[in-house]
This record gives C-alpha cells, sequence and structure tokens, in this order.
C-alpha cells in the first residue's frame, strides 16, 4: 500500500537482463546447497518444482553449482531449501473473482455488473492525466469521470476482538507471572476506541492503568505518546473495522475554465 507512480512497475527484477542473472544475484553468486565448499565455479539455475508446475519465477529457482546440481538430480543429495512465495492467495482470488461477479449478477438484476481489467485502468489514467493511485484506480473503474473528486477516502483497518494470550511470555523476579490482559475499560476507554486528540483524530493503541494513553493513527503515526484521558473525548466505540479518512494525494490536473477539482 505505500507504493505510488512507476513503483508498480518496479518490481524486484528491475536492473536486470533475465531471470537468470537476479537469481544468481540475489544469491551471492554462491551455490545454496554446499555454499561453495566444491569449489565448482560453474553455476546453473535449478528449478524447485518442475518448469511446468512451478514455473520460472524467482521463488521457484535457486543457485546450484554444477557439482551440487548433477548430485540432485542423480539422487545423490536432498535440498532444504524449499520454494519462495506462495501465489495460492492470488490463484484463490483469480477463482473467486467469477464466483463473486456471478452472484452480483444473481443478487441485482436490474443493475449492470461487469468485469474489468487491469490495462482498461491504466489506459483511463493516462487519457485523463491521472497519477496512479489505489483511489485514482477506483475513481477510473467506477467509470463516471466527470464527477468531483473529493480529496478523500476511507481507510480501514481490521484488529482483534479478543486478546487470547493471559499472560506474557517473560516471567518477572520470584517467578511472577504477570497477566497480559488489560482491562476490558480504562477510565471509560476501550483499546482501539476512536477519540479526538490535540484537534486530530486517533485511537487507543495503548492504555495504563494511570489514566495516561497512546493514540495513534492507523499508519502508526503517534499523536501522543502520553495523555490523559481528561484531554481526549470518545467519538465511536472500537470495532472489528477501524476506519479512518485521509487525504487522497493523487488528483487530476483542474480543466481549463474551471474552478472545479475534476
Amino acid at each position: 500500500p505505500d507504493i505510488s507512480g512507476k513503483e508498480y512497475q518496479e518490481g524486484e527484477q528491475l536492473g536486470f537482463w533475465n531471470v537468470r542473472e537476479y537469481v544468481l544475484f540475489r544469491d551471492g553468486h554462491v551455490c545454496q546447497h554446499c555454499h561453495g565448499r566444491s569449489k565448482d565455479p560453474v553455476l546453473n539455475v535449478h528449478h524447485l518444482e518442475s518448469r511446468r508446475t512451478g514455473g520460472d519465477s524467482p521463488g521457484n529457482l535457486i543457485t546450484l553449482c554444477e557439482t551440487c546440481h548433477k548430485a540432485l538430480h542423480r539422487s545423490e543429495i536432498t535440498l532444504k531449501t524449499k520454494r519462495g512465495q506462495s501465489f495460492r492467495a492470488e490463484a484463490y482470488m483469480g477463482l473467486m473473482r467469477w464466483e463473486v461477479l456471478n452472484r452480483l449478477k444473481t443478487s441485482h438484476p436490474g443493475l449492470e455488473v461487469h468485469n474489468t481489467y487491469g490495462y482498461r485502468t491504466k489506459y483511463t489514467r493516462i487519457v485523463n492525466g491521472i497519477d496512479k493511485s489505489h483511489c485514482a484506480d477506483a475513481f477510473c473503474i467506477a467509470g463516471n469521470l466527470g464527477a468531483e473528486r473529493l480529496g478523500e477516502f476511507f481507510f480501514q483497518k481490521q484488529t482483534r476482538r479478543n486478546n487470547r494470550q493471559i499472560h506474557k511470555l517473560s516471567i518477572l523476579k520470584g517467578g511472577i507471572r504477570k497477566r497480559n490482559q488489560a482491562p476490558f475499560e480504562v477510565n471509560g476507554f476501550r483499546l482501539f476506541d476512536k477519540v479526538a486528540c490535540k484537534g486530530e483524530e486517533g485511537f487507543i493503541f495503548g492504555r495504563r492503568s494511570s489514566g495516561y494513553f497512546d493514540v495513534r493513527k492507523l499508519d502508526g503515526t503517534c499523536i501522543s505518546a502520553g495523555i490523559s484521558y481528561k484531554k481526549l473525548h470518545l467519538l465511536e466505540k472500537r470495532r472489528t473495522y477501524l476506519t479512518e479518512i485521509r487525504k487522497e494525494e493523487a488528483l487530476p490536473p483542474l480543466p481549463e475554465g474551471s474552478g472545479l477539482r475534476a
């Protein structure tokens, strides 16, 4: 969520001619099994899974010297390294999006529900001179490009409902195990309550029995590391999904002869 603009096209292989060159650089041009003990200068890029099932992604490739590579294919050695990043979640979403689309069509027969693709969103952004951002993509997908942009969006973060760890992991002197669960409420405030603090909206990330709280934004920005509960005003009781209003930075330019933000 922290990348923007051209950074979307700058992946881990940026600056490398091909995947093989990147994998060799990533592994330091050293065999990942013997770590150079074989003294074999010839290096190979080995597929952890077969190319047919695992593909040529960097997570499925590892650097092996010629000696270890041949020994592996003769089943004389066994690699301890497992495949890197799994794309199971992406594959799941690729399948589920069709199910979601069909359900939406069934539940909303009077509305036009259709699928779209990233290249269409990109084209719309470029034609209208809109910088890349998550909000800009949503605006382009909605299709109403003549609408006035508010310059704000809702950011949500999911939080746990309960803390099931009864005691802290560290044991105090005398073998005392300190309880990890704070009281349900401290001076009328709960963890993750939305409050007004020093003219800003924030959330309670930490509480002390003395009545001094740690208030932050959802991105972790500290508003006050220790402020009295008497100086806080409750805006909203905590929920599973915390909502925060944020300013959108990537807005399209103003149209000529118009005082409105397009």
